[in-house]
């Protein structure tokens, strides 16, 4: 059997070790993300998703990356005191990491190169669907906002709504 999003240790934004075990049973959306790029607004739209379905076992797991023309520039103390600040976001954030290239994350190495979701990640606010048991079940382009039909009811079919 192959890997899934559980065998994943990855250290959080306030430089803890976490393990995706945690996340055994939830459905949840992995997104990298950046605070100074045009889809940074869709931090309001990943809070409100995961406001609305995380009672029924849905988080948002948000990976601040600086892959792409420098936009997410900031110490990880920096990336969480605009997230909280700008876009009260309460979903998990997790420590700067690096989404592709030589330096890519495991988590990502994982995303990007397993199943039929694979493909290098184009840009910022990327969004993987991570089901129960931790395999991809969806991928969506940056350009799709978090709160989009497709988005919702995809999360929805997960969570068995």
């Amino acid at each position: 059997m192959g890997q899934t999003l559980h065998d994943f240790t990855v250290r959080t934004n306030a430089g803890e070790e976490k393990s995706l075990s945690e996340y055994r049973g939830k459905t949840v959306l992995v997104v990298n993300t950046a605070s100074g790029c045009g889809f940074t607004r869709q931090y309001e739209g990943l809070q409100a998703l995961h406001k609305k379905y995380s009672a029924r076992g849905f988080a948002v797991l948000a990976f601040p990356a600086n892959n792409f023309m420098g936009q997410e520039p900031g110490t990880d103390g920096e990336i969480r005191d605009f997230c909280s600040t700008k876009y009260k976001v309460t979903f998990p954030l997790f420590a700067k990491i690096s989404v592709k290239g030589g330096e890519i994350a495991p988590l990502y190495a994982w995303l990007t190169h397993e199943g039929a979701h694979q493909g290098v990640i184009a840009w910022n606010f990327a969004k993987f669907l991570v089901g129960p048991t931790g395999e991809v079940a969806e991928r969506f382009d940056p350009a799709v906002e978090p709160l989009d039909p497709e988005v919702v009811a995809a999360v929805e079919k997960l969570l068995g709504i």
